[in-house]
């Protein structure tokens, strides 16, 4: 399947791919990241793709993670501790997005295999983090942190001049967190520009610099279904991809 445009997304329907699609897809979106990774340089083994499946139902994740994949992301807690039970225990779940604080204890005891949250944009949530990875004595839990590449007021994020300070803080005072990299959500559209890209492969040279870490352990989670070809060039290392693999999502309608 090939990549969403505002032209394609309006004749996509509303409702999750067939499972053979949503695997074909899946295959189609794992050669254009390896011919993207090549373009800088890169082998594909170096771009972790992340399935995001919001709204979509446990069967459809399923047939995906019979495929072979194992990344998957969620956005919303309630679905997420809802869906998490209910398939396989090896798969490496992905938080996205801004994590409310009074969520943040839930998300961790409802979801064992919790791997990465990526989108801590203030002490508070990595501290509340930390406590619940503490008491239910876990293994440490992999953060990004989210910055506000765009500007938006809209988005979720630090500002660019704010993501060491807040690198620095969780480092220090979260031994349960590992702080491994920054990430950022596009434009309303979903997509990004180069500046925004490239403010957040700024943000990782001062954060490293800062931290004495090599940038090879810092991740960078930035790219979608609209943009991740042009992130992956410009040196992302995480790329989350929803309805390229899974079809237009399905929203419930507002009463």
């Amino acid at each position: 399947m090939e990549g969403e445009d505002a032209a394609s997304s309006m004749d996509m329907a509303a409702r999750a791919l067939p499972a053979a699609a949503a695997v074909q897809a899946l295959r189609s979106v794992y050669e254009r990241v390896r011919v993207a990774a090549e373009r800088s340089g890169r082998s594909a083994s170096q771009v972790n793709v992340v399935a995001v499946s919001k709204t979509k139902p446990v069967s459809l994740i399923r047939e995906v993670y019979d495929a072979g994949h194992r990344h998957f992301g969620e956005n919303y807690v309630q679905e997420f501790i809802d869906k998490a039970p209910q398939l396989p225990s090896d798969i490496r779940w992905h938080f996205i997005g801004h994590l409310q604080s009074n969520k943040a204890k839930s998300l961790v005891a409802n979801v064992p295999q919790l791997y990465m949250v990526e989108g801590i944009d203030n002490f508070k949530v990595a501290s509340l983090l930390d406590r619940a990875v503490s008491l239910l004595q876990r293994n440490p839990l992999k953060v990004l942190v989210q910055v506000n590449t765009s500007g938006e007021e809209s988005k979720s994020g630090v500002e660019p001049s704010a993501c060491v300070e807040l690198a620095k803080q969780i480092k220090a005072d979260c031994p349960n967190l590992e702080f491994s990299g920054l990430m950022t959500i596009g434009m309303q559209d979903y997509t990004s520009t180069p500046e925004n890209f490239k403010a957040l492969v700024n943000c990782r040279e001062d954060v490293c610099k800062a931290l004495e870490i090599p940038q090879s352990s810092c991740e960078l989670s930035m790219g979608m279904s609209g943009d991740f070809e042009q992130a992956i060039e410009m040196g992302s290392t995480n790329v989350r991809i929803g309805s390229t693999i899974f079809g237009a999502r399905e929203y419930p309608a507002k009463k």
